[in-house]
């Protein structure tokens, strides 16, 4: 390089120097926390790689104008409990929760930080939110899914396996998601020519005995509904049905990816990518109470091959043709 092209190069630089500083200057860093009780960490990943992306398209990039506490309590509600009073005592401007466990916590906290939450299964019932289209608190964000899918659960356990006639319901009847996922189950099953037992899904000794004292004949099947006990003993529970020749329909596709034989569940990589939309919008000055929660838009049905092979089921052409993931 010539002299004086270096010198014409720096020199430009230089004068543009007072213009880059001036405008770090004026963006203000902001701070986002988000939190989740969530132990499997590829899932965890995987919804972030749908988050920050969504979140950059928008115009906030990690380290240059948003900074981003993350807490991750891994399973352990007691390590949920203190991340959602931590993440609460920074004040950050908006916190991202996953989950109804996580939501609990994070009220507990503080009620004056925003909150955008992620699969939340019943955000009025739990009191998170006064109503769907006017929030009312501090909170805002997406449903998990409407009750009615619940009964679209039993009707794919009939289409997997024609010959069901008695379903184990898994579920936690101390939780008001629980109550409605179960009702509404109930409630189809006359139509199917099912009978459903509740079974309550509350620790490992009690879903071991539970499970192994339903499964009695060639005719039983298996729902799994949405709640932290379930999800946490996920591969636990797809081994018992495994063990017990138990068709089964779960309520998350990482059921599935642990070893279940199939889900139908919302997008919840869509979820994450819509909540970095509400995130915008509040940290540009819109409060959680005035946005709606919505419902998901999006569902997912994903199917286990090897699951259904260890179960002896062969399924129909017609069902893997409507699955939106087949697992090998």
């Amino acid at each position: 390089m010539q002299r004086r092209e270096l010198i014409a190069l720096l020199g430009g630089t230089m004068a543009a120097w007072p213009l880059v500083a001036r405008a770090q200057q004026s963006e203000r860093m902001r701070r986002i926390g988000m939190i989740t009780g969530i132990a499997d960490g590829a899932a965890m990943r995987e919804r972030l790689a749908a988050f920050l992306p969504a979140l950059q398209r928008l115009g906030w990039i990690e380290g240059r104008n948003i900074q981003i506490e993350y807490r991750w309590a891994k399973g352990d509600p007691e390590a949920l409990r203190r991340y959602a009073a931590e993440l609460a005592a920074l004040a950050p401007d908006v916190i991202v929760a996953t989950g109804g466990a996580t939501m609990t916590y994070m009220l507990q906290a503080t009620r004056t930080v925003p909150i955008v939450f992620v699969i939340v299964p019943d955000p009025v019932g739990s009191g998170f939110v006064d109503s769907l289209s006017h929030p009312g608190g501090n909170a805002t964000g997406f449903m998990q899914f409407e009750y009615s899918l619940s009964g679209k659960w039993l009707e794919l356990l009939k289409q997997i396996a024609p010959g069901v006639t008695r379903a184990a319901v898994l579920w936690d009847p101390s939780v008001p998601a629980g109550i409605g996922q179960f009702a509404v189950i109930q409630s189809v099953a006359p139509a199917l020519g099912i009978d459903v037992f509740p079974i309550k899904a509350i620790n490992v000794a009690q879903i071991e005995h539970a499970i192994s004292a339903f499964a009695r004949t060639a005719n039983d099947g298996l729902i799994v509904t949405a709640n932290p006990a379930t999800v946490f003993n996920r591969e636990l529970i797809a081994a018992l049905a495994t063990r017990h020749k138990l068709p089964a329909v779960y309520s998350t596709r990482d059921f599935v990816t642990s070893g279940g034989l199939a889900s139908y569940a919302a997008d919840f990589l869509d979820q994450y990518r819509r909540a970095a939309e509400y995130v915008d919008r509040i940290l540009k000055g819109e409060k959680a109470a005035d946005l709606p929660v919505q419902a998901p838009t999006t569902y997912v049905l994903t199917i286990n091959l090897k699951a259904a092979k260890a179960l002896g089921l062969t399924l129909s052409p017609s069902l893997l043709a409507r699955a939106d993931e087949v697992i090998e």
